[in-house]
């Protein structure tokens, strides 16, 4: 087992050998590679080991003490090397510092996790302005899955891939099925009755499948997701007849020497040819708004800013493009499109759609509202836990419709 400790301005970590084994295959190791590797996450050279045995030709079953890391600053800077970083790593010395705080489970280790996914060093804490708050920090450990959590992503991974070859199907799709054979059962009703049991049908489908995408979110790659996102926005907002993927358009500012090409991910087609966007990212937790304040106020977190700026720039191109835009994007996609339609560059919106906010806390809600507000003229922010709750609404609103439909002609021929 390991432990980590603070000494004076030394953060050490200490091995012990369980009772079956002892230390001596740890220096042996050392001597024939020149490293040692503990819990697929601490790399150790000789000069790294304080405590050595005394003899190579004793029994020495005693622990082994490395230095991972040194006092400077405020902070425990921890050499990248050791952990497989890019850059070195910085710790609060406020910081309670144990293994969990370095190994996820099976020992995934937690800052190469984070290093893949940045280009930058990681600061833990502390007055760095480019430092994790430690509050951030913790509630982002919680979110490494656990052991069962893997094994239902691997299970969900490998249930998506075979689904396409061997049928299998989720709950949800399940769900629609027996939908679909319920309305073939329903007695002779009027065609209004019957298109309102299927709208509401509908809908039904979309939340459930909503609310199952949502508890396997990691089995999904980004553009699967996007893919079946994308499938059920579109019942939910019927206007739009068209999607066109990686949709080229010109840049006409950014360079003052050169037009610069730019590429629209998703960009939707309504039934008169009007062009909107659409931005859709996978749910993280906590990527909202921030959980600390800056006076008073909590404010949008890298991706959420980082959407918004991308959509804004891209309406901006749309816009300035005129005209002359309708008719290239139309030349390159009218395979996709219907024959009858013709595209329209007409004060183009966006939707946004990423995170989630049932993990807001305090006036996290207030202040993301108040950002959500600021650019609804152009654009449409939502958070995967707002899109359930207009489908839950629409579902609401459509079955005491239902209702009132069956008990109204009972009322007359009383």
């Amino acid at each position: 087992m390991i432990s980590i400790f603070a000494e004076e301005n030394q953060l050490l970590l200490t091995y012990q050998p369980d009772r079956f084994n002892d230390a001596r295959w740890l220096d042996e190791k050392l001597r024939q590679d020149g490293e040692v590797t503990l819990r697929r996450t601490f790399t150790f050279t000789g000069a790294d080991l304080l405590t050595q045995s005394a003899s190579s030709e004793e029994r020495d079953d005693s622990e082994r003490i490395f230095l991972l890391g040194l006092l400077e600053d405020g902070y425990y800077k921890i050499n990248g090397d050791v952990l497989g970083l890019k850059h070195d790593l910085l710790l609060d010395r406020g910081m309670t510092l144990v293994p969990s705080t370095f190994i996820a489970q099976r020992d995934i280790s937690v800052f190469r996790r984070i290093d893949e996914l940045i280009d930058e060093p990681i600061v833990v804490g502390g007055d760095n302005e480019s430092a994790i708050p430690l509050a951030d920090f913790e509630q982002l450990l919680k979110t490494f899955p656990t052991s069962t959590e893997l094994t239902h992503y691997a299970r969900a991974r490998i249930v998506r891939v075979l689904k396409d070859y061997f049928g299998t199907i989720s709950d949800a799709e399940g769900q629609l099925n027996q939908y679909l054979k319920r309305k073939k059962k329903l007695p002779a009703a009027s065609r209004e009755s019957i298109v309102s049991n299927f709208e509401l049908q509908k809908f039904e489908y979309v939340h459930a499948e909503l609310e199952s995408m949502l508890k396997q979110v990691d089995a999904y790659s980004e553009k699967d997701w996007q893919a079946k996102i994308l499938g059920l926005l579109l019942f939910v907002f019927p206007k739009y007849v068209a999607v066109l993927e990686n949709v080229h358009i010109k840049d006409f500012y950014t360079n003052a020497s050169k037009t610069t090409d730019r590429y629209i991910d998703l960009m939707l087609v309504d039934a008169n040819g009007n062009i909107d966007i659409i931005e859709v990212k996978k749910p993280f937790p906590n990527a909202m708004v921030s959980r600390s304040t800056y006076r008073d106020s909590h404010t949008p977190k890298k991706e959420l800013a980082g959407s918004v700026m991308q959509a804004e720039k891209y309406l901006f191109h749309l816009s300035k493009w005129g005209h002359a835009g309708e008719k290239e994007i139309y030349n390159k996609r009218k395979s996709e499109l219907p024959t009858w339609i013709e595209l329209k560059i007409t004060n183009p919106k966006a939707m946004i759609l990423l995170g989630r906010d049932n993990d807001f806390v305090g006036q996290q809600r207030f202040d993301f509202e108040i950002i959500r507000r600021k650019y609804a003229n152009m654009l449409d922010i939502m958070t995967y836990d707002d899109l359930l709750r207009r489908v839950g609404n629409i579902i609401e609103m459509m079955r005491r419709q239902n209702s009132a439909r069956i008990v109204t002609p009972n009322r007359r021929g009383a």
